[in-house]
């Protein structure tokens, strides 16, 4: 009987032993599980991360096309602006550079007429000379800005250069210029006022006046 009480008495520690060891590798797994349960969010949010770079590239290129383009957009706006600006300013200059040509070119038309009109003997005089250099100096200064005048007498005429105001009997072929009324002028190769011209009809003069 001492015996197996002794026996009994001495399985209780073991047990408790026992339960100590279960208990400490319950622990030692609840912690290798906490662990591997902290490595697989890491490994989860490397993966995630590392899963996000092509999208954050992607995103990157396509805000960066976007940009290039407003930037392309706004260049080619400006340039359109800073082009139209110089041409609106160019046509500015060459209106306002006509609308002075045309009024010295009148100048010169009554400058043409007064000295037809004189007597060579007046010509001859210091203030007949003086007023023949200032209409040369008056015409050499729209050659220098592009203007001439316009060379119509004896040729075809051409709507593009002339403009008829009445149909005569000249000495000249039909459908020539066989009078100037009003002097016309190009400037740079283009035609600010035309000649205003007597067309013949192609009646000769003589024939009338039989």
């Amino acid at each position: 009987m001492t015996k197996n009480k002794k026996k009994a008495g001495a399985s209780a520690p073991e047990k408790d032993i026992k339960m100590q060891r279960n208990t400490e590798q319950a622990e030692s797994q609840e912690e290798t599980t906490v662990e591997m349960d902290i490595q697989n969010k890491k490994i989860a949010e490397v993966t995630t991360e590392a899963d996000s770079e092509p999208d954050e590239m992607e995103n990157l290129k396509m805000n960066l096309a976007e940009y290039k383009d407003k930037y392309l957009r706004t260049m080619a706006e400006f340039e359109n602006f800073r082009k139209r600006s110089n041409s609106e300013k160019a046509d500015w200059i060459r209106h306002a550079t006509k609308e002075l040509a045309l009024h010295i070119c009148d100048v010169v038309d009554n400058f043409e007429r007064a000295l037809s009109q004189a007597k060579s003997e007046d010509l001859d005089t210091p203030f007949g000379k003086g007023v023949i250099l200032i209409e040369k100096q008056l015409v050499k200064a729209l050659e220098n800005e592009g203007v001439k005048r316009i060379e119509a007498l004896g040729s075809e005429f051409n709507p593009e250069y002339h403009e008829a105001l009445a149909h005569i009997a000249s000495e000249y072929e039909e459908n020539t210029v066989a009078a100037i009324i009003q002097n016309g002028y190009t400037m740079h190769e283009k035609v600010i006022r035309p000649v205003r011209v007597a067309v013949s009809n192609g009646n000769k003069m003589n024939t009338l006046e039989e």
